[in-house]
């Protein structure tokens, strides 16, 4: 990757400053990768960041705004609304590239904005992550491994690729071991054929008691991302030490179709607000 530019002048829109398209990392070859970043005008800096990572199954989505089944839960207004700035941040997906690029995409992402939290206004210190799908399986291995997020929310993410195809609902939507399922397309190859590279890609790799607080977030109907994913992961990390929470919702399909989203926002919002009270590193 070439070296990061500064960031852009920012712009006021409404309550909020905003910089937009800001290019946090080029690599050759690649378009460049970009995030837009908001931050409450009126709010005393530096403030608590949330970096939201889209889903999208590695293979579409934008960081532009969430998912058509998420837009009612107001969630990027919502984060800015409780005083947390928010980065909307993008990576290369798997028809671009394989696996590890997606990690070191949010990476670059994550360091970009602690380097240029001065003047962004920023509390280097006060970093969270939040993903939903397959940006709640990378919002997951940038807590886990980046030593920058002080917590996170991780919605319906795959947590191990190598028991996904075990875990699946009985009315499942995808085979998670065929040749041409998003999770072989992230790794380059069936899942079970490149097992060393399927458990690099996964979050429950790199569990510690060093984690930072998460939260686990998972309908229990989901048949696209099976709910035994977030049941792993969470397992795996009290069973280390590490502090996490489990909520199963009800009902709930693939993006809380079926449940309510307001009360499930507002949870993971109360669960990032100590955010507010950690000092400064």
């Amino acid at each position: 990757m070439t070296p990061s530019q500064p960031p852009p002048a920012p712009v006021t829109d409404g309550d909020h400053l905003c910089w937009r398209d800001a290019i946090v990392a080029e690599v050759d070859g690649y378009r460049p990768l970009t995030l837009d970043l908001f931050r409450p005008a009126g709010a005393p800096t530096p403030v608590p960041l949330v970096i939201w990572v889209h889903g999208g199954a590695w293979r579409f989505g934008t960081n532009k705004r969430e998912s058509p089944q998420l837009v009612r839960g107001r969630i990027g207004e919502r984060i800015l609304g409780a005083g947390f700035a928010l980065a909307r941040i993008t990576y290369r997906l798997s028809g671009e590239a394989t696996f590890p690029a997606q990690l070191d995409d949010v990476r670059a992402a994550t360091t970009w904005l602690r380097e240029h939290a001065g003047e962004l206004g920023l509390d280097p210190g006060r970093f969270a992550v939040w993903g939903e799908s397959a940006g709640g399986h990378l919002a997951s291995l940038l807590a886990l491994t980046s030593g920058e997020i002080r917590a996170g929310v991780i919605w319906y993410g795959p947590s191990d690729l190598l028991t996904m195809a075990a875990q699946n609902h009985p009315e499942g939507l995808q085979d998670h071991d065929a040749p041409d399922c998003p999770e072989s397309l992230l790794v380059g190859g069936p899942v079970q054929d490149v097992p060393e590279k399927s458990a690099a890609a996964s979050p429950v790799s790199y569990v510690s008691a060093d984690a930072p607080p998460l939260l686990l977030v998972h309908g229990d109907d989901d048949r696209i991302v099976p709910v035994g994913q977030s049941r792993e992961l969470h397992d795996r990390l009290t069973a280390a030490g590490a502090p996490a929470q489990l909520r199963i919702v009800p009902g709930a399909d693939h993006c809380f179709a079926g449940a309510d989203l307001d009360p499930i926002v507002q949870e993971s919002l109360d669960f990032l607000s100590f955010l507010s009270f950690l000092s400064r590193k």
